[in-house]
């Protein structure tokens, strides 16, 4: 009997452990399985040798994934953080935004979507954000983490387009979960504009987007109501 399960990489942050808890008891799934640097298996997402063990272990687990979900990215860090100037970039900060929030939801791609089956609905979904729309820039900034993203989001539209070819079923989508209540929003808990969302609410609507999405969606990215973000 197959063993359909879900997969969130980046169960321990806090919209991934928001994601991996709503899933946990889902019907639809016979495995839920959460992978971070402290799960078993650890998963470096910095290290495709890593990526590539892990994708291995679901393979001999006997595991068929329907719905992979990246839940990893990077804001701010040790005191850096989005750049308000061009007088603030840095090469070092530059390269990796693109690792964390562009290389290594790729690479993840590259090793986990030959899990997924090649019949029937399957989803592949990366937390992206709206600041990563290039049409809806309005207020410019940001440069690192706007540019990175943008780069993930042409990464989603490939991805989809290669992978449509192998089962036309399949949906590989961005998801921006809006403003959430996690250590990556913390320092901007200021801004009064954002609607915040705790880590729970927030999985269960984009759970709630994810389950609304058809393969003609494939390729794009959805906010956290429904709507699809601007490329």
């Amino acid at each position: 009997m197959t063993n359909i399960g879900a997969i969130i990489i980046g169960a321990t942050g806090g919209i991934g452990a928001g994601l991996f808890e709503s899933l946990k008891d889902h019907d639809g799934f016979g495995t839920v399985l959460g992978l971070s640097r402290h799960s078993a298996p650890a998963i470096d997402i910095l290290d495709e040798a890593s990526i590539a063990a892990a994708a291995e272990h679901v393979r001999q687990s006997g595991i068929t994934p329907t719905l992979i979900i990246v839940a990893t990215g990077i804001l701010h860090k040790d005191g850096r953080g989005p750049e308000k100037s061009i007088r603030e970039l840095d090469a070092d900060w530059m390269v990796e935004n693109y690792r964390l929030n562009a290389v290594a939801p790729a690479l993840i791609a590259k090793h986990f979507l030959p899990l997924m089956p090649r019949t029937g609905r399957t989803c592949f979904a990366a937390l992206s954000a709206r600041v990563g729309s290039i049409s809806d820039n309005r207020l410019g900034g940001w440069h690192s983490y706007r540019a990175s993203k943008a780069a993930l989001n042409m990464l989603i539209r490939n991805l989809s387009i290669e992978w449509q070819r192998k089962n036309p079923e399949a949906i590989i989508v961005g998801l921006h979960p809006g403003t959430v209540e996690t250590g990556l929003s913390a320092p901007f808990k200021g801004n009064p504009e954002h609607e915040r969302f705790t880590p729970v609410k927030a999985a269960s609507q984009l759970l709630d987007v994810l389950q609304g999405l058809e393969a003609d969606d494939s390729g794009l990215v959805f906010a956290y109501d429904g709507h699809m973000v601007a490329p």
